[in-house]
């Protein structure tokens, strides 16, 4: 076992660090409080070829593989949530059509999402359902060459960006589809963004489809077997979200030594009381801790044998870090005392930031079930 970065890895690594600690730091606050991410951010995300990161060569991707994708992440959430989301759902859409897409829609729609021209989303919460898939409200009815969907879809990032959403809905006759959908295309409309107490940047909007007309060519693998693909993008979007919150556990202990290394106490600075000693080298061992856990996932999801396997330990690595990150953050927020919940100290951001992990792609009770599940039963 070798757990280090080869040489491409760690040079991706090296360069998105660069990039994201001087074009997005500078803007993280801002990005925050506007809840937009600026178009300079986006051509520049594009000028280092990052939006096909996992993909082939012959795709438009870069080729890196998915083992150089939570490190990616990790160095965008570090700078801002927002922009490491964007990515993490861009790169969840663009799984399920590399892995179920016939070649003819890997062509359409791979290509230019690997260049930034698009940028995808997932579809599948519902309002009345949440995230059930044998309670499907949205609804396919099939018209000749086309399907119709009606339905309304929640909690939907990327939503407001030009691209493709893979958007799953209860067909007529056989179930639960997976099709792939034009946003913005006629009767599709958008909710005002909700407002999210943290992630901000990568605005979540309700998707309203009103007589959406989808070509049939557009079914996402085979009608009627949608949960399969939902399976695996949900597993995808694990490995994202913790990849993301890693980057927000690194960000705050960064921020925590920071601000130990210059708080003046007397004669010397905060950095040498034993209390703030504890707390930093408890936030380190559990960063380091939850770092393996996460570059092993991208690992696995790079050389996955067995989806079954993969749902499990993307559940448990989910599941360790957005506890943990819970517990580091409140950590660097006691080390900063009272300063640490003014929003003058990035460590409140990356507080709003943290709550929400426990929440999405799976609320982390759910994924205490599925690690029983390969344990007791």
């Amino acid at each position: 076992m070798i757990f280090e970065l080869n040489e491409e890895q760690a040079l991706i690594q090296k360069m998105v660090r660069e990039m994201a600690e001087t074009c997005i730091e500078p803007l993280g606050k801002q990005i925050d409080e506007e809840n937009n991410i600026p178009d300079e951010i986006i051509e520049k995300l594009k000028e280092i070829e990052l939006f096909g990161l996992p993909y082939p060569e012959e795709l438009g991707g870069s080729g890196a593989g998915y083992t150089a994708y939570p490190p990616v992440i990790e160095q965008l959430a570090k700078a801002s949530s927002g922009v490491a989301l964007m990515m993490s759902v861009h790169f969840l859409g663009l799984s399920a059509i590399d892995k179920f897409g016939t070649q003819a829609q890997k062509e359409k729609y791979i290509i230019p999402a690997c260049s930034g021209e698009s940028i995808l989303s997932f579809a599948f919460t519902e309002p009345g359902t949440g995230s059930d898939p044998k309670q499907v409200a949205t609804v396919a009815k099939k018209e000749g060459d086309h399907y119709v969907l009606n339905g309304v879809k929640r909690f939907i990032s990327n939503a407001d960006l030009k691209g493709p959403i893979v958007i799953f809905a209860n067909e007529e006759e056989h179930g639960t589809t997976a099709f792939i959908v034009d946003k913005m295309c006629e009767g599709y409309s958008l909710s005002e963004p909700w407002h999210k107490i943290g992630l901000r940047g990568s605005r979540a909007y309700d998707i309203f489809l009103n007589d959406v007309k989808v070509p049939a060519e557009n079914v996402l693998g085979e009608v009627g077997k949608g949960f399969p693909i939902l399976q695996h993008g949900i597993a995808c979007g694990k490995c994202g979200m913790s990849s993301l919150f890693l980057g927000v556990m690194q960000a705050s202990l960064e921020e925590a030594v920071k601000y130990a290394q210059g708080k003046p106490y007397r004669d010397k600075t905060i950095s040498k009381f034993q209390a703030i000693q504890l707390k930093i080298a408890d936030m380190a061992s559990k960063v380091e801790a939850a770092r393996w856990l996460v570059y092993r996932l991208g690992y696995l999801l790079e050389h996955m044998t067995s989806m079954e396997a993969f749902n499990r330990e993307s559940a448990l690595t989910k599941l360790f870090v957005t506890d943990t990150a819970m517990d580091v953050v409140r950590k660097a927020v006691a080390v900063h005392g009272s300063y640490g919940v003014m929003d003058e100290f990035k460590v409140e951001r990356l507080y709003r930031d943290v709550v929400i992990g426990e929440q999405i792609e799976g609320a982390n009770d759910l994924q205490r079930i599925m690690v029983c599940k390969g344990l007791l039963f």
